[in-house]
């Protein structure tokens, strides 16, 4: 366990080493499609986070990209079909970290909250677009700033 976790729950530590993942799909299937290049790039970042990441989220993305392509793919199966459904069950579980992140270090908060939305961020861009032009939708760029989840300050 990392040190960062102590007095947290294990449901609370199952979703913060879940938000990537709850990230990875609202982001992707904002706009109703969740595709190669999505999956492909929340893989990539899974994998890169553990590797190029500050000292202080290391730890946290080593245990995040433990079988990350798995969770992944399980989660997208099991959330609904239905985008706004899909959607309010993601921002339900992502408005959970309201409760979390002020039992959390401030620095690592921080750091963290940061992180995620860079992710969100790498995800929402994955999909390309025309020469790099609207590489973010409309539904995306909605969702991008991940308003669900209160600025740790």
């Amino acid at each position: 366990m990392l040190k960062e976790f102590k007095g947290l729950s294990d449901d609370e530590i199952d979703l913060m080493l879940s938000v990537p993942i709850l990230v990875s799909v609202l982001i992707a299937g904002a706009d109703g499609n969740i595709d190669q290049k999505e999956k492909k790039e929340a893989i990539l970042l899974a994998y890169n986070k553990q590797h190029r990441v500050t000292n202080e989220l290391a730890g946290y993305y080593r245990l995040v990209g433990y079988n990350f392509e798995e969770k992944l793919l399980t989660c997208i199966a099991k959330t609904s079909n239905d985008l706004d459904i899909r959607n309010s069950d993601l921002i339900y579980e992502l408005r959970k970290l309201n409760l979390i992140l002020p039992k959390l270090d401030k620095y690592f908060s921080i750091k963290f909250y940061a992180s995620i939305e860079d992710w969100a961020r790498r995800i929402a861009e994955a999909s390309g677009g025309i020469l790099g032009y609207m590489s973010v939708t409309y539904e995306e760029a909605k969702l991008l700033t991940l308003k669900m989840i209160n600025t740790p300050t």
